[in-house]
């Protein structure tokens, strides 16, 4: 077996992967300062967290659409074209940015008919609104990110997320204690330092652009590009299903947040700690199927389609291990990542029982990043919005509410519901990646 493209994909993966790193330990900083601050910081977090990974997911999927173009454009020479599609992208995400923006506002508005206990509800809003101002500076930075990674810098990008997320712990702890001469904030501080951290990213990466002389030719693009409405369209067109995929995905897990609140602040925090520990597989496989994106791109626009199929092995296989990693921390080190996170007993023997089906749902998870990422790379994006929709919306939020009350299994079945739709989704990515590669090879010979 050739071991070419799965050194490739590390090699890409890497730094993306972490990045993530980073973004993982700052959710468990974020969650273990809260769950030791009070039980109920933590549920409101975990409600808001839940409303807002829903946007930001979407916002990320929104990137994602720039990687696969911006990465033609890098293996074709076209180096000023990449830095024109940057601005493009850039004023593309800032308008989807303000939209979700204003959509959450709504949500704000609404916040009594979420069914949330009462006593969470000034918390709740506390926490909601400088996460609210954030979201503009999260679609910048997603823009700015997916430019670097497409033309294959990925450890740029890693930097600045390190940095970012290293000045938002540091927040935290000063700020949500109050440590030295700083105000003892609580949740509010936690939500400040998020979005002061969101801030810094992407103008900390926009300097890193504008300043290396590596980046000279991008940025001659980029000055040059003049910003129209169908040059726009062409970026919205690939990032708007992407990102309708992301979202319905995270609207699981934000439909059921708000069940488990349904059920009591106790199942809502443990939720928080539970779909916390969870990131530690999702945001690794999602950093190395960036990089099966990534390099099956530069092939598929090659035509060479025995060296896509290789890709796509590779990449099975990689996240296969990454899985089955994942897997065995969440096994046997699960108690003791949950206790990290929470004194509360009633929280963590709850955790402790939420253990098996949190591991179930890793291979799902694997398969549908992996197929999900090798469809971006073939730019038929439109097929990945609706096997999302079947998946999430069809499948996973009913089984959520039949296992959890109809059945009452409870928060249990909130987790197991996650397993359906994501086998679902694996599956459907899986066979329309086979038929879009197929129909590709008897296109080119027959012309």
């Amino acid at each position: 077996m050739q071991l070419s493209d799965h050194k490739a994909i590390v090699r890409l993966g890497i730094p993306i992967a972490i990045g993530q790193l980073g973004v993982i330990i700052m959710g468990f900083a974020d969650t273990m300062m809260l769950g030791r601050y009070s039980t109920d910081a933590l549920a409101a977090a975990s409600f808001v967290n839940s409303v807002f990974n829903l946007g930001i997911f979407m916002l990320s999927g929104y990137g994602y659409g720039l990687t696969p173009l911006v990465a033609s454009c890098y293996g074709r020479g076209r180096l000023r074209r990449a830095g024109g599609l940057l601005k493009e992208a850039l004023l593309a995400n800032l308008l989807v940015g303000l939209l979700i923006t204003a959509l959450l506002v709504g949500a704000l508005c609404a916040l009594p008919w979420f069914g949330q206990p009462t006593s969470l509800l000034p918390l709740i809003r506390l926490y909601f609104l400088p996460m609210l101002v954030s979201m503009v500076f999260v679609a910048l930075f997603n823009a700015l990110r997916q430019f670097t990674d497409g033309i294959t810098d990925t450890a740029v990008g890693m930097w600045v997320m390190l940095i970012g997320n290293a000045c938002n712990i540091v927040g935290n702890y000063l700020l949500i204690y109050g440590v030295g001469p700083f105000p003892e904030l609580g949740l509010l501080g936690a939500g400040l330092s998020t979005l002061l951290a969101r801030m810094l990213m992407p103008l900390l990466l926009f300097s890193l652009l504008i300043g290396r002389s590596r980046y000279r030719p991008y940025l001659l693009g980029f000055m040059a590009q003049r910003l129209h409405a169908k040059a726009v369209r062409q970026v919205h067109k690939m990032s708007m299903p992407i990102a309708l995929q992301m979202g319905m995905e995270s609207g699981c897990f934000t439909v059921s947040g708000i069940m488990a609140g349904w059920i009591g602040a106790t199942d809502l925090a443990s939720f928080q700690v539970m779909v916390t520990i969870g990131t530690l597989g999702f945001l690794l496989y999602y950093s190395f199927g960036s990089g099966v994106s990534i390099r099956m791109a530069a092939f598929y626009g090659q035509h060479n389609w025995e060296k896509v199929k290789q890709v796509a092995r590779a990449g099975r296989d990689i996240m296969l291990l990454m899985a089955f990693i994942s897997s065995c921390i969440i096994a046997f080190f699960g108690r003791e990542l949950a206790g990290c996170f929470t004194t509360d007993p009633a929280v963590l023997a709850l955790c402790v029982s939420l253990l098996p089906p949190l591991v179930l749902y890793q291979l799902g998870d694997t398969l549908q990043v992996c197929y999900s990422n090798t469809l971006r790379a073939t730019g038929h994006v439109q097929s990945v919005m609706w096997i999302a929709f079947v998946s999430y919306v069809v499948v996973n939020i009913p089984m959520s509410y039949l296992l959890a009350f109809t059945f009452g299994l409870g928060s249990k079945g909130l987790f197991l519901a996650f397993s359906c739709g994501l086998f679902t989704a694996g599956a459907l990515f899986f066979v329309r990646f086979r038929s879009t590669l197929r129909a590709s090879m008897l296109e080119t010979r027959a012309g």
